[in-house]
């Protein structure tokens, strides 16, 4: 649906809306704070044939299948959600947006350290 001059997007809400989205898409061992209900731990095993630790991040299109550079990509891309939240007034999305960044920043960090 395009806006009109009369009828303007809701951004905030699209923006919550795909916040949404990435808890939707978390793989490993969810905090208590998850609110999509429906998404329970999942893949907590990832990695630990070939002796590495290799739990969290984001599934990358609801197929159980993690790639690392989309991944990176978004959350290059998400790195300028704190910008985008404050010129669009979303500051409740604030807290929701840290946490997604911190969440794929958390699995490329122990991705890493496995190495």
């Amino acid at each position: 649906m395009f806006s009109t001059p009369s009828q303007a997007f809701d951004y905030a809400d699209a923006l919550s809306k795909s916040l949404l989205c990435f808890e939707g898409q978390r793989s490993g061992r969810l905090p208590y704070n998850q609110r999509v209900s429906w998404r329970h731990h999942s893949g907590l095993t990832d990695g630990l044939g070939q002796g590495v630790d290799l739990v969290g991040g984001y599934y990358d299109a609801g197929d159980h299948v993690k790639f690392g550079l989309p991944m990176a990509f978004t959350f290059h891309i998400d790195k300028e959600m704190g910008c985008y939240n404050v010129l669009m007034g979303c500051y409740r999305e604030m807290e929701h947006a840290l946490e997604a960044i911190k969440w794929g920043a958390d699995y490329f960090t122990l991705d890493l350290m496995s190495i």
